[in-house]
């Protein structure tokens, strides 16, 4: 094993509407756990590592807190809460990983969490637009959907209709979600549905669909990181073979807004880190905030030239029986989007895949998972190559 940090342990709550009432009963449901699910006991944890957006959502706030809250044991230990829009999450694992590579600890606790269904629909469509460029785009009609809807008609604009290929992405993931039992919807559309605008399936930000939009979710997910000489002890360790992290420019008016540089460049510095291509992973997590954000990201991981990503949907290259699995575990769309959940959930569905204990969601043979995950418009971008070691 190299020097880098390995997840150890992790734990997931299902997502949707549930009954917790805030952030802090959502952390309390992962973050025992997920240090029990390690081997290890709460006086071994040196740091935890919180992501939280917020920006509203609850009054609450100072939120690396709160996982004491419910495990006492923790009181002492150093906390901290970081925020970077729907990045939140993996934000709070490069903090972990930041904190034990420079060797200040051995093992960090990351604790993701949002509250999101207690708010009226309006007024979550508005928090949401925190992450957007208020200046210029808090007039948007549909919120952040209607941003995504913009993006949608200028990538159609230029590349053509590609409502269909939307519509497949969608079907894709909402049958994926079918087999993942933290999904909030785990229901399959199929494309017909998907594809067809009706009473349940109306245009939310034209072009966009229901159907094209993730869900309002509350859920927690939570990893314990360790350095390797700790992970060499344990039962399980998955280490990050590389990762990035690159921003953009917030405003969508200073940058093509359908080029995702960042995640371009995201992932162009991940595998060259790792020393792989993309022909050397077994599957990918990535952030279907919305479907045409999956439809880009294919472009943008190198799946296809611009404007050519129909062309991955229509060979089903990313069908879960596809040459590169994409969303196995249903994606943002089926499985929800609690804001600062949803970068840990994405790296513990990877890490139950790598280490063969992902049930029905189960890609055979798993040895290396990319995920992706970004912060607003493809704002702020993370990418990790992941791979069992242990």
């Amino acid at each position: 094993m190299d020097s880098k940090a390995a997840i150890v342990g992790w734990a997931h709550s299902p997502f949707g509407k549930l009954e917790d009432a805030d952030t802090e009963a959502l952390m309390s449901r992962v973050a025992g756990a997920a240090i029990e699910h390690a081997g290890l006991s709460p006086q071994d944890v040196d740091s935890i590592h919180v992501g939280v957006f917020n920006a509203g959502f609850q009054k609450q706030d100072f939120q690396g807190a709160m996982p004491a809250l419910s495990v006492p044991e923790l009181a002492h230990v150093p906390a901290v809460r970081v925020e970077n829009a729907c990045a939140t999450g993996s934000a709070a694992i490069h903090s972990a990983l930041n904190y034990i590579e420079s060797g200040q600890g051995r093992i960090a606790l990351v604790v993701g969490a949002e509250k999101m269904t207690a708010k009226p629909t309006a007024e979550v469509g508005d928090i949401l637009l925190n992450a957007s460029y208020r200046k210029e785009e808090a007039d948007i009609e549909g919120g952040f959907a209607g941003v995504f809807g913009r993006i949608a008609q200028t990538y159609f604009q230029r590349y053509g209709d590609r409502s269909e290929e939307l519509a497949r992405i969608a079907a894709k993931n909402h049958k994926n979600g079918v087999s993942n039992p933290y999904a909030q919807m785990r229901k399959d559309f199929g494309f017909e549905f998907c594809n067809t605008i009706s009473e349940k399936n109306p245009y939310v930000a034209g072009p966009l669909r229901r159907t094209d939009c993730s869900l309002v979710s509350d859920g927690a997910a939570a990893l314990v990181i360790a350095s390797a000489d700790v992970a060499e002890t344990l039962g399980r360790a998955i280490t990050f073979r590389a990762r990035a992290h690159v921003n953009d420019i917030l405003p969508l008016s200073r940058r093509d807004p359908i080029a995702f540089e960042g995640a371009r460049r995201a992932w162009a510095k991940a595998l060259e880190k790792a020393g792989l291509t993309l022909d050397d992973l077994s599957l990918v997590e990535t952030h279907d905030c919305f479907t045409v954000a999956e439809l880009i990201e294919y472009e943008a991981m190198g799946l296809a030239k611009p404007g050519e990503a129909y062309k991955v949907v229509r060979e089903g290259i990313t069908e879960k029986t596809g040459k590169l699995p994409v969303n196995a575990s249903g994606g943002l769309k089926s499985k929800g989007h609690p804001i600062g959940a949803t970068g840990v959930s994405m790296h513990v569905l990877s890490a139950m895949q790598l280490m063969g204990e992902a049930g029905d969601m189960q890609i055979d043979g798993a040895k290396v998972a990319g995920v992706f995950n970004m912060g607003g418009a493809a704002v702020a971008n993370y990418v990790s190559i992941l791979e069992r070691v242990k």
